[in-house]
């Protein structure tokens, strides 16, 4: 049976991509928009992003061998997106924000419903203008399970802490930004 993107699982297609690179590209495809997503979120610019997600992807790649499989494989690969954004933060003295639409404009591409997507719009705007004003902690939570899509397993491996206290931290994400976005 040839490996294809939708009948393999993630642990099937890292033991194939140990074997052969090609297999990589399965996962690649089916983890590319989430990883550019988070990465977009967390630079605000569209070639930054993709620079990173590429940046990211490559560093799997060349270390696939040390996937033990302990954990889910979107843990891993976020894990690693989200050292890959640190360390650009880190080279980078200075940060050029590109408009909220590039990250919209990707997530929001196939909602049929005109005044649900503008409604949409508004609150995914309202949420990105605020999100700076949170915590890093509470934005990470935010963009790891919603920009991302991780679980909340996932996203407790990737921030190194405990389930309850994922829960409990994205609870207080959440609602400092209902508060904020409706007090406009």
């Amino acid at each position: 049976m040839a490996l294809t993107n939708e009948t393999q699982t993630d642990a099937v297609l890292i033991a194939a991509a140990r074997e052969d690179a090609a297999a990589f590209d399965l996962l690649y495809r089916r983890y590319v928009t989430r990883v550019y997503r988070y990465c977009c979120s967390r630079t605000n610019n569209a070639q930054v992003a993709e620079d990173l997600t590429a940046q990211s992807f490559l560093a799997a790649l060349e270390g696939i061998g040390r996937f033990r499989g302990n954990g889910s494989v979107a843990a891993w690969l976020f894990g690693i997106a989200a050292n890959v954004c640190k360390g650009y933060y880190r080279y980078q003295k200075r940060h050029q924000q590109a408009p909220l639409e590039t990250v919209t404009e990707r997530t929001d591409m196939h909602t049929p419903d005109l005044e649900r997507r503008i409604y949409r719009q508004g609150i995914l705007d309202c949420a990105l203008r605020v999100m700076p004003e949170l915590s890093e902690e509470r934005q990470e939570v935010l963009r790891l399970r919603f920009l991302a899509g991780l679980d909340t397993a996932e996203t407790a491996a990737v921030m190194g802490k405990r389930r309850g206290a994922v829960r409990k931290l994205l609870s207080r994400a959440v609602d400092d930004l209902r508060k904020r976005c409706l007090d406009e």
